[in-house]
């Protein structure tokens, strides 16, 4: 819990300078790079003083010169702060749209390129998705936690359609992330961050000539992020389909 609440300082202390040098600096100039390597290093720095320690594998795969959707599992409220600072380009992410009603933060949102979602909303949805068809074509990375919520038990969820479409639209390649140990060091439902090694695979970006049909983009994703899941995270999944080719629903055995 020590180690917790240090973190929690330190993110507090960075958010007073934030606040105060910043933004002030960012809102001036009207460039977001300074307060986007600030938070960056701001966020991991923290993990790694709540005793938290990240080893990367497969970094080589990425050219940082080239635009990617980048899609990961999800098991932790540490999984953002460990994984977007470690992307070698900048990335923007989907954030709750009743973030960028704040003056000022959604503003700063804004400036960042970050995209307004609402999750219960189909149409607000297909306008996510157009939104960040056009970050992807400002050169700007994006990164999605690809099941759209936590898992409870570190297998993986039902994936969202919403992605798969931005990829094939934009004609961006894809590069599957799996993230290995904040299950463990701070799982969905406890607040406090127990210390611990975490792993990030990022795997082999697939190509747009490999994509085929969303279906089996949907598939390959899949297969490669639960590669990199211990064995007692991996599960058989059976995705069927509509008469219109769209997925309809996962069989899952354990």
């Amino acid at each position: 819990m020590i180690r917790t609440l240090a973190m929690l300082s330190f993110w507090v202390s960075a958010l007073v300078f934030a606040t105060f040098v910043a933004i002030p600096w960012t809102l001036l100039v009207g460039n977001i790079n300074f307060l986007y390597r600030v938070a960056m290093w701001t966020a991991l720095t923290g993990v790694r003083i709540a005793g938290v320690r990240v080893v990367t594998e497969g970094m080589d795969r990425i050219d940082p010169a080239r635009t990617y959707v980048y899609m990961s599992n999800h098991v932790s409220n540490l999984d953002p702060p460990i994984l977007i600072p470690l992307i070698p380009q900048r990335t923007s992410v989907m954030a709750k749209k009743e973030l960028f009603s704040y003056p000022v933060f959604g503003k700063i949102m804004r400036m960042g390129s970050l995209v307004p979602v609402d999750r219960g909303n189909r149409e607000a949805g297909i306008a996510a998705v157009r939104e960040a068809s056009a970050v992807l074509r400002q050169g700007i990375s994006m990164t999605i936690f690809i099941e759209g919520k936590r898992s409870w038990d570190g297998k993986l969820l039902p994936f969202k359609k919403g992605p798969f479409y931005l990829a094939m639209e934009c004609n961006v390649p894809v590069v599957p992330v799996t993230v290995v140990g904040t299950h463990h060091v701070m799982p969905k439902g406890r607040f406090s961050v127990e210390p611990g090694t975490v792993k990030l695979i990022f795997h082999p970006p697939i190509e747009q000539k490999d994509f085929g049909s969303r279906e089996e983009l949907m598939i390959k994703v899949r297969d490669v992020i639960e590669s990199g899941l211990p064995p007692e995270y991996r599960q058989t999944v059976v995705l069927t389909t509509d008469r219109a080719g769209d997925p309809a629903g996962e069989t899952r055995t354990a």
